[in-house]
């Protein structure tokens, strides 16, 4: 053995293993205590990172779980509605038809149109005041939206078939009959007209609807409705016919007869699904009042100037037809509701799957398997408690050179 005693390079070196052995044992005691196996970027640079995107991409993922069980709320809530519209538009068939039959004295229809007042009243205050968390559902805020470069034309709906974009039609001419409906387009018969498309085709479209209110339908299902009462009101002349009918006609010419629709594709209730960006559903939910169901020309109307009225057997017969409409109308509403409320359950369940599998891979990469660690903690323990010992012996070893010095 070397007799040395200025240095001693035994002692050194278990020391220099104590402190390496120390580390790691601090590191361990690290990751069994926080249960997290990358405590800071040094010990996993690559890992880290990782772990950080994911960690933004689960907490995205929980709260578009939240979002899409709101968008569940906000279906049920309006389903809930129509389906009450739904049984009060039964009920005004029941009346209508039981006001059709010619058994019924004038005073007896009188009753029933009472009630037939008051359900429609009843319509209009479902479709004003139904709304979640302050914003209302029917008034039309939630429909897509559409414009027009005519002050007395406005946009009423349109398909969701029908692409955004814009749509340009001469309106030059417009006939009505004795009963305001639309008679000629253009001094057409047929009431077709020529859209101009926003991928520049143009293509006819079959016009029907009253003074009020036209509607245009195209191929593929394209169709848009038109408010058109700002004509009659401004525009529209009109003239007594020998049996004393009033009948409107409309004309333009040049620039008051180019009407160009813009129709935006913006306006649904736009929740976010996903944890990313443009990852969104939009939930588009029509406007419900007396106006869009048929019942009225404008809803400006009072109650009691209603198109639907049961005075007589012949009323009656017209409002069943109406009030057929007007059930359709809603069914298609509901049948939409469901189907978006399908959606975002399905939805909701892919978040959850998702969150699930996704915390499952994050788990991987930042938990500490505790049982491994624990295993390598002890074996360090007994290394650090070796190197302690042999550290004190190595300190030792000089003293013994004073031996010889005796």
């Amino acid at each position: 053995m070397s007799m040395k005693i200025n240095y001693n390079v035994s002692a050194m070196i278990a020391n220099n293993s104590l402190k390496l052995n120390d580390n790691r044992l601090t590191k361990s005691l690290e990751r069994l205590s926080s249960g997290y196996k990358i405590n800071s970027a040094k010990d996993n640079a690559a890992g880290l990172a990782i772990s950080r995107r994911m960690n933004a991409q689960l907490k995205g993922l929980k709260a578009a779980s939240q979002d899409a069980k709101d968008g569940v709320s906000v279906v049920e809530i309006a389903d809930g509605a129509l389906a009450e519209i739904h049984d009060i538009l039964q009920r005004m068939n029941e009346l209508a038809v039981k006001s059709s039959n010619g058994t019924l004295a004038e005073e007896d229809r009188a009753f029933i149109e009472e009630e037939i007042q008051a359900l429609a009243e009843e319509i209009d205050r479902i479709g004003e005041t139904t709304e979640y968390n302050g914003q209302k559902l029917f008034t039309g805020e939630f429909d897509l939206k559409g414009y027009t470069n005519n002050i007395d034309i406005k946009v009423d709906s349109y398909s969701d078939s029908i692409q955004a974009g814009e749509y340009d039609l001469q309106l030059s001419a417009l006939t009505f009959d004795k009963d305001g409906n639309l008679a000629s387009v253009n001094g057409m018969a047929d009431k077709s007209i020529a859209v101009t498309r926003y991928d520049g085709i143009s293509t006819n479209y079959q016009v029907k609807g009253d003074t009020y209110h036209l509607t245009f339908s195209g191929p593929d299902g394209d169709e848009f409705k038109l408010d058109t009462y700002g004509l009659m009101k401004n525009k529209m002349t009109s003239m007594t016919d020998a049996d004393g009918n009033v009948l409107y006609n409309y004309a333009a010419a040049g620039a008051d007869a180019a009407v160009r629709l813009n129709l935006t594709g913006y306006g649904p209730m736009t929740f976010q699904i996903g944890a990313n960006e443009n990852q969104t559903i939009d939930i588009r939910i029509s406007k419900v009042s007396l106006e869009s169901l048929g019942f009225k020309n404008q809803d400006t109307d009072e109650i009691k100037d209603m198109k639907l009225t049961l005075a007589t057997a012949d009323d009656a017969n017209n409002a069943i037809s109406l009030i057929s409409s007007a059930i359709t109308q809603i069914s298609a509403l509901r049948s939409r509701m469901g189907a978006y409320e399908n959606r975002l359950e399905h939805t909701q369940t892919n978040l959850d799957t998702s969150d699930e599998n996704m915390t499952s891979a994050y788990s991987r990469i930042m938990d500490t398997d505790m049982a491994d660690e624990m295993t390598q903690y002890s074996n360090l323990q007994v290394i650090s408690q070796a190197a302690t010992s042999i550290l004190a012996q190595a300190n030792q070893r000089p003293s013994q050179m004073l031996q010889l010095l005796q």
